[in-house]
């Protein structure tokens, strides 16, 4: 991502705005973990995707005046010498507007005055804020924050909710956002595979997990684009598993859900081996059932067709897969191997925050997920891809990760 692309998606929000608007887009704060600890430092990833910057206690600006001329504005931290002593050196006004495409930097110790004279200034009548909260439980963001305080001092504004816009945006990537996340999956594809290379029974799944890391760290910082999900036997029967404590046994399953992150975009892959590289007889049967799954989706999914569909229409062919293998009777019994949805989209996030469509179009990017999950037998994997949409059908971008027991045994037994 560069300044340009930047700047086009601003350009596009900002169309979305009515005439008389501002509004501020904040990048976050660190949260304290421990004592004089905190949390490693992660920035709101719509600030992200509008501005290209990763700094903390940053602040967007656009100003969108009555005849539709936007300005914009990028706050942020000043200099500190003492604190950059400690934690590094802050991103200066130079750097800023070189990634972002935004020429009027300014520091944040400025923008609540600056704030308060425009939306006392009586041309403004909406002020947005990304306004989204996963949980109502969850603590006050500084939009929140910023919605609270504007609600009380300028009772006059409308508050505007810019999250449902930028979502809308975030919904078709664009030609750059998926040469990035075409890397991600290269560097996905090195970790599994490390993984896989490494496996044998009595591997602990901490030592899965630092194969996975060792492999993608020589890419780059970063790490992975989310907490990896790595099990083994029973373990994999948690569908969001993070101990790493388990040992696989011989015969056991090893199950991963993966991704690498490059240029802030992230993958999101799910591969099943036995740790001892050899399928047995009931886990070949469960796995091609998965597979065959996902290839038929990929060989139907193409602009036009209803996202809802995707969801429903692998569970009623992987019914029919295992029903046609003797593993159950009636599709009343599917939620005891099926036990979670098995499309969403990939970008900024692994679940990224989309607009959700009603129909699929070209440049959307999700991913293809079937899990079965046989607890009678102790068998517990997910099969996942990433599906681009183009213009006339769909491309697994992850189809170069081994993906059927024929390329996974064969590349184990060269170990």
């Amino acid at each position: 991502m560069n300044a340009d692309f930047h700047k086009s998606v601003r350009m596009r929000l900002y169309n979305s705005l009515p005439s008389g608007s501002l509004m501020a887009i904040f990048s976050g704060m660190e949260v304290r973990k421990t004592n004089d600890e905190f949390y490693p430092f992660f920035a709101d990833r719509n600030f992200v995707y509008l501005t290209g910057l990763e700094c903390k206690e940053a602040i967007l600006l656009a100003i969108k005046d009555s005849g539709n001329a936007v300005s914009e504005r990028l706050y942020l931290l000043p200099p500190d010498p003492m604190a950059e002593r400690w934690t590094g050196k802050r991103i200066r006004p130079s750097q800023a507007q070189s990634l972002s495409g935004i020429s009027d930097v300014r520091y944040v110790t400025a923008f609540a005055a600056d704030l308060h004279r425009l939306c006392t200034s009586g041309n403004y009548g909406y002020l947005y804020l990304d306004l989204y909260r996963c949980d109502p439980s969850d603590r006050d963001t500084p939009a929140q924050i910023c919605q609270q305080k504007a609600q009380k001092e300028y009772p006059y504004l409308s508050i505007g909710n810019a999250n449902a816009l930028i979502r809308a945006l975030r919904t078709i990537k664009q030609p750059c956002e998926i040469a990035a996340l075409r890397e991600a999956e290269k560097i996905t594809r090195e970790g599994i595979l490390a993984m896989m290379r490494a496996s044998h029974p009595g591997m602990y799944e901490y030592q899965y997990k630092a194969e996975f890391d060792r492999a993608i760290g020589q890419f780059g910082p970063k790490g992975p684009g989310f907490p990896s999900i790595i099990s083994a036997g029973k373990n994999n029967f948690c569908i969001h598993y993070y101990e790493y404590t388990g040992q696989a046994q011989d015969g056991d399953m090893v199950l991963n859900d993966v991704g690498a992150q490059y240029d802030n975009l992230i993958t999101d892959v799910s591969r099943g081996w036995p740790c001892n590289g050899r399928f047995s007889d009931r886990q070949k049967l469960l796995f091609d059932c998965a597979l065959a799954t996902s290839d038929y989706m990929f060989s139907i999914i193409r602009p036009g067709m209803k996202m809802a569909d995707v969801d429903a229409t692998i569970r009623r062919y992987n019914f029919e897969r295992l029903r046609d293998a003797g593993v159950l009777d009636s599709y009343d019994q599917i939620g005891t191997y099926m036990w979670h949805g098995g499309a969403h989209h990939i970008g900024f996030d692994v679940h990224d925050a989309i607009l959700q469509p009603e129909t699929i179009a070209p440049g959307m990017v999700f991913c293809i997920d079937v899990g079965i999950y046989h607890e009678e037998w102790g068998i517990g994997f997910r099969l996942e891809d990433n599906c681009l949409v183009t213009e006339n059908g769909c491309e697994n971008l992850s189809a170069e990760i081994p993906r059927t027991v024929e390329d996974i045994e064969a590349f184990m037994g060269k170990r």
